[in-house]
């Protein structure tokens, strides 16, 4: 990592889905179902629901958790070449039941959404923050391979790209942003993970993430900073945070920041200087492509809607640092009657 940018490691912890029954299926990266011989037909199937059931009903649980994680040295190095049996995951403080995929990957497919602070408290640095933006999806996404959507956020999130692969289109959403008022950052992250990512369709393995462009000042959401992140880690979101703060600044906004990338398995960007913002954004676009992927089944697993710690350490070797999501929330069975 170069010098100009104060990079925030944390204590790994990845991306994660479950599906409970037929019932409840979160979109994940690898969603499978599984259906009970008693469940209802759901709609449009060719077969009619019997009358006297409902049309979905949970019948028994299955859970499935999927985890992006990333490898680092003590020097900050990414290590690309270990293998499972390199790792050992606890969830809940207990080892899975099964581990059922394990891979290195360096290539997945990117669904990102790029979040920008509008507001008036950024105006200073606005026009440098655009170009970087612009330049890191130029030479981040990949047409017909790759999506992006751009949200600039005041007082309200405002699309001004829908998802597309196509980088002029995102240049011209991301230049079309103007500084506003207030800042309701995280009713922004919100909405970017349950209104865009969440409900995005995926026809296999994705890596869904979020690029936060703020200095982490609050003052409209109407959600709080924790519905936010519990948000992120169920549509399975890690979130990459460049503070626009000055040099020597002292407010809470860049702890926030950090907290924020810490929860969701991303890193947060301090750039010392506003030269350093197109440093962080290349940071992020090597970390993208060095990542692991494993997907499990937790033990001793209920859908009671409790919050599930995770910890994957490092097995063979010393000095390893893995960064993930540090954990999610289990579905409940009300959770899912509400589906």
């Amino acid at each position: 990592m170069q010098a100009a940018i104060s990079a925030k490691t944390t204590k790994f912890l990845p991306v994660t889905s479950l599906l409970v029954g037929l019932a409840l299926v979160v979109p994940a990266v690898w969603a499978q179902t599984e259906q009970s011989q008693n469940t209802a037909k759901s709609p449009g199937s060719s077969a009619p629901a019997k009358p006297d059931e409902p049309v979905y009903t949970v019948r028994e649980t299955v859970s499935e958790v999927h985890l992006v994680f990333t490898v680092t040295d003590q020097h900050g190095h990414y290590i690309k070449d270990l293998k499972q049996n390199d790792f050992r995951i606890l969830d809940d403080r207990k080892p899975p039941e099964d581990i059922l995929n394990f891979s290195s990957e360096t290539d997945l497919p990117l669904q990102v959404g790029l979040l920008i602070d509008a507001s008036e408290s950024v105006t200073a640095r606005f026009k440098f923050e655009q170009e970087a933006a612009i330049e890191f999806l130029k030479e981040t996404i990949r047409p017909k391979f790759d999506q992006a959507f751009v949200i600039g956020f005041d007082l309200t999130p405002k699309v001004t790209q829908d998802f597309t692969g196509d980088t002029e289109k995102l240049s011209v959403g991301i230049r079309t942003l103007r500084p506003g008022s207030l800042t309701a950052l995280y009713d922004a992250l919100y909405f970017a993970c349950r209104d865009k990512l969440l409900k995005q369709p995926q026809a296999g393995p994705v890596r869904r993430i979020v690029i936060l462009l703020s200095d982490g000042n609050d003052n409209a959401s109407a959600v709080t900073r924790e519905k936010a992140i519990e948000m992120a880690q169920q549509a399975e979101v890690s979130v990459y945070t460049i503070s626009t703060n000055p040099a020597g600044f002292r407010g809470h906004g860049n702890k926030t920041l950090e907290s924020i990338a810490e929860a969701t398995g991303g890193r947060s960007y301090v750039p010392s200087q506003i030269s350093a913002v197109a440093e962080a954004f290349a940071a992020i676009q090597e970390e993208l492509r060095s990542q692991y992927a494993v997907s499990y089944k937790p033990a001793a697993f209920r859908p009671d809607g409790h919050y599930r710690s995770i910890e994957v350490q490092a097995q063979n070797q010393k000095g390893l640092r893995i960064r993930s999501r540090k954990g999610y929330r289990s579905p409940s069975e009300h959770d899912a009657s509400n589906r």
